[in-house]
């Protein structure tokens, strides 16, 4: 899983019609380029690629009449399943890279609470799992002389420890009611 590809999926999803340089646009305003290592060709790419997937299909006859001709795009029925598949992965993996948990939380709101509760939820029991098998690996090997080699145990450490404690204080902050959530509200 890819955060382009979630993030593309989502730009065109939000809108329910976009074209490539109105997707460029929304996620240059979320600072993607920042966080996910976006860059302007992998949109264009990503578009391509998704449609070549049937995840979009062109739409014509609704854009803008005036200014340049653009393809523009809407999600199919599978592109709209890729799109929660992506999402839900997102936000219940201790696996992703941090631009696929970024995107994810970007996306959170298009579920109902619970279910982000319960995905959030998986992704600290997965933190969880995979910390306590690295630290055990280190724990029952004591004996070894892992020279400056530990310090690579205790920064994956660290940033799973990290990692639980956000994922833990955001689950908290929905469980407090924080943010509209899909069903919620207007």
């Amino acid at each position: 899983m890819t955060a382009t590809r979630l993030l593309i999926l989502g730009a065109i999803r939000e809108r329910g019609i976009a074209h490539g340089y109105q997707v460029r646009l929304d996620l240059e305003s979320w600072s993607a380029g920042l966080w996910g290592s976006l860059k302007q060709g992998s949109i264009y790419h990503g578009l391509k690629r998704l449609h070549d997937q049937h995840l979009v299909r062109e739409v014509t006859g609704v854009g803008e009449p005036a200014g340049p001709a653009r393809t523009e795009y809407s999600l199919t029925a599978s592109g709209e399943r890729e799109f929660f598949t992506l999402l839900e992965a997102s936000l219940r993996s201790a696996d992703g890279g941090l631009a696929e948990a970024i995107a994810g939380i970007g996306f959170m709101t298009v579920l109902p609470r619970d279910r982000v509760l319960e995905l959030l939820r998986e992704r600290v029991a997965a933190y969880q799992l995979k910390r306590a098998r690295v630290v055990d690996e280190y724990e029952q090997s004591l004996d070894e002389d892992w020279q400056h080699h530990v310090e690579a145990i205790r920064l994956w450490a660290s940033t799973a420890d990290s990692a639980i404690a956000w994922t833990q204080e955001l689950i908290d902050r929905l469980d407090g009611g924080a943010y509209t959530m899909a069903g919620e509200g207007p």
